[in-house]
């Protein structure tokens, strides 16, 4: 296809040199072929994009279609839109159809968005390769053996693919930017509040945020734009004005000050990385850029600080799915029938040992569950994939009594002192620069049972959902192998026109 950036697009929809239909056409083509091979997509909605299309194509030649007319999006399955299934890439949400629309859906379809599906992603966001997903792992465009990153591994794929010009993520410890990173597309993870939560299936509520995936960044301050602002129904949402972050874009500053902080580039991180990471920034140096080293003392706490806190909220979030109120139910006949089985047993090894002792059958008839519990239980571990049963079960465990001072407390205390690093950083700098991930996109096969490597694939994203600043993750090039590798730019609270001033510099050495 000719066109990647919605921005073209937009321009050849209006010069007539294009049929909105026609492309829309091109991307279902490329899903039907493509998608086999990379399993990006959980469902598509091919009929209502090409009927959406027409509709919208009228509007575009009376000069009335909205900002993001040409868009052409795939959604994360952990973002609810009417009448499709959101499974949150969980056999435990498998079968919920939402009955409304989140907030971005609505803010797509009032600017003429079109979605053409769902996308896969890490079951209820819970990981950094979208692996594992229920419904099957994600592979990355650039290399079939690799994993395109996650939780946001869906979104990625698909946009890397070109299936689509834009997706939809959620970004709860670098969800957003890490497979962007992998997958060499643009990654924005907006200021906590800045856009709407209603709609999104919480894992870690005073992280998550939704965001754009894109090929360029001048398509993500597009969409940005459209997508943010208060709601009403998400009391996190700020009245602070959203700025034109597309001007922005269009109209970069050189001269900004970068931080560069030591704790990002020492052990752990690829030397293919650092170095096309420094070589972008020292490019950027040439061109007016300051180069400022920063020290962000706390910032070797954030990983434990960041899976203490995040377990524990998704700990709470997810109690709700039960059986009961919500998700995957137990087989209850069966379950009813088996405690029957182990009470007669019981009775029926009493009666053979003559036992006098009816307290002691007591006992041991209490002991069994009763039907309720056992659904629960049985539900829940039939429902959950052993990464969210993991990590549910540290949250239970911070929270629990006598642990939630020594670990769920000290941890918000820590979660305070490294946005008190990043207040002071970002009193010196406009924006802080590091690598978005250590590493390029590693093996479908690898760190499946190593859940701590896995965590640290977030070493470098995590700490801006715990300051709650803004951050966004721009290609840097790629490794000897071609994988791409991602230059992370991020900013201070609601300061989104600095990153996009970053990151469109950055941008502008590859175009």
């Amino acid at each position: 296809m000719a066109y990647k950036s919605i921005c073209e697009i937009q321009k050849a929809l209006l010069g007539k040199e294009l049929h909105l239909s026609e492309l829309v056409k091109n991307y279902i083509s490329d899903a039907e072929s493509k998608d086999t091979e990379i399993n990006a997509f959980t469902s598509f909605q091919f009929e209502q994009a090409l009927n959406q299309a027409e509709l919208i194509q009228k509007k575009i030649e009376s000069n009335q279609a909205g900002k993001l007319a040409g868009a052409v999006f795939g959604i994360k399955e952990a973002i609810c839109q009417e009448g499709e299934i959101a499974n949150c890439g969980s056999k435990m949400l498998q079968n919920f159809k939402s009955v409304y629309d989140a907030t971005v859906i609505e803010h797509l379809k009032k600017e003429d968005a079109i979605i053409l599906g769902r996308v896969n992603m890490d079951e209820f966001a819970m990981g950094s390769s979208t692996t594992t997903s229920a419904f099957g792992a994600t592979r990355n465009p650039h290399d079939l053996s690799k994993v395109p990153g996650g939780s946001s591994g869906g979104s990625a794929a698909a946009l890397a693919a070109n299936m689509v010009n834009a997706s939809l993520g959620s970004d709860t410890g670098g969800s957003i930017r890490q497979p962007a990173s992998f997958c060499g597309v643009v990654g924005v993870k907006p200021t906590y509040g800045r856009v709407s939560r209603h709609g999104l299936v919480a894992y870690a509520s005073s992280f998550d945020c939704i965001g754009p995936l894109t090929h360029t960044v001048a398509d993500s301050a597009l969409i940005l734009n459209a997508i943010s602002g208060v709601d009403k129904r998400d009391a996190t949402t700020s009245d602070i004005p959203v700025a034109d972050y597309l001007t922005q874009v269009e109209n970069p500053v050189s001269g900004i000050r970068i931080g560069i902080p030591e704790e990002y580039f020492g052990e752990g991180l690829h030397p293919e990385v650092k170095e096309k990471v420094m070589s972008v920034l020292s490019e950027l140096e040439k061109q007016g850029a300051t180069l400022v080293p920063i020290t962000l003392p706390h910032l070797k706490y954030a990983i434990g600080t960041y899976y203490i806190l995040a377990t524990a909220e998704a700990s709470s979030n997810l109690a709700r799915f039960d059986g009961i109120r919500y998700g995957h139910r137990a087989d209850f006949k069966r379950i009813k029938e088996e405690l029957s089985k182990e009470e007669k047993a019981i009775k029926k090894s009493f009666a053979a040992a003559e036992a006098n002792d009816k307290s002691g059958l007591i006992e041991a008839l209490a002991a069994v569950d009763s039907p309720l519990i056992r659904l629960y239980k049985e539900s829940r571990a039939e429902g959950f994939g052993a990464e969210v049963k993991r990590r549910i079960m540290l949250g239970t465990y911070v929270l629990s009594a006598g642990y939630y001072d020594a670990y769920y407390g000290k941890a918000q205390r820590v979660r305070r002192l490294i946005k008190q690093d990043f207040s002071e950083a970002f009193s010196k700098v406009d924006v802080i620069a590091s690598p978005t991930a250590p590493t390029t996109a590693f093996g479908l096969d690898e760190n499946q049972d190593d859940p701590i490597q896995m965590y640290l694939n977030d070493i470098y994203t995590i700490s801006a959902n715990l300051a709650g600043i803004c951050a966004v993750s721009v290609p840097a090039g790629t490794d000897k192998n071609g994988l791409p590798i991602g230059l992370q730019f991020m900013a201070d609270s609601f300061q989104e026109e600095k990153l996009f001033n970053a990151a469109s510099l950055s941008e502008k050495q590859f175009s």
